[in-house]
């Protein structure tokens, strides 16, 4: 059975940022209905054993195509990415990368402000809703990428890239208190981004991508 992450902080533990109302709708109401809707449709497909990262990155290969398949891709997509948002927002937590994270990063793309850069650039020029993503492959190299609705790039590359980091652009993760200026609330999101999460987010999934790889 899918769980949703349990919150390390209450609902309004991230103001000014992001507001309580937003937090709780979000996690309470949308979160609660992709796990929900995927539990069930997993149950059906007789999958519900598999880890959700397992099922994404077959799914092009073994579910496309198969009564509830798009569902499962909505809602697995859905309780995937926002487990992975949720865990690395935080009132306190580091502003900035540090030790190899940092150190690719700076190889990558430059400097951290510049990453920060390219990932604003694809998450407010996401047409719709989507996703903007910091994601490494096997070996550890970095990458940035944008994908719509509740794709990321695990069921995008079938399992050869992991997001380490996720920006939410639906509406629903900001038009309480943003409105239309998606470009405002993601630079909020990196004001409540804890880089130490994403550090260890880092490491977990050049792990996960050895037993995907399998």
């Amino acid at each position: 059975m899918f769980e949703q992450i349990k919150l390390p902080y209450a609902f309004d533990a991230l103001e000014p940022h992001f507001d309580a109302l937003t937090m709780e709708t979000h996690y309470s109401k949308h979160h609660a209905a992709y796990t929900n809707n995927l539990n069930t449709l997993a149950q059906a497909a007789g999958i519900d054993s598999k880890p959700i990262d397992v099922i994404l990155a077959h799914w092009k290969r073994k579910g496309e195509g198969k009564a509830d398949a798009q569902g499962i891709r909505n809602n697995g997509g859905g309780y995937f990415n926002h487990n992975l948002f949720f865990a690395h927002l935080a009132k306190d937590g580091a502003h900035e990368p540090s030790g190899e994270l940092a150190d690719k990063i700076n190889a990558t793309f430059g400097s951290v402000d510049a990453l920060k850069e390219q990932l604003s650039k694809l998450g407010a020029g996401q047409f719709g809703s989507g996703w903007a993503w910091l994601s490494t492959d096997i070996d550890g190299n970095l990458s940035v990428s944008s994908s719509p609705n509740q794709d990321n790039p695990i069921l995008e590359s079938e399992g050869k890239l992991f997001p380490i980091l996720g920006i939410d652009v639906w509406e629903h993760a900001y038009y309480l208190k943003y409105k239309n200026l998606r470009a405002d609330y993601i630079k909020a999101f990196f004001e409540v981004v804890d880089w130490n999460k994403v550090a260890e987010n880092y490491v977990a999934a050049k792990e996960t991508l050895a037993k995907l790889a399998k």
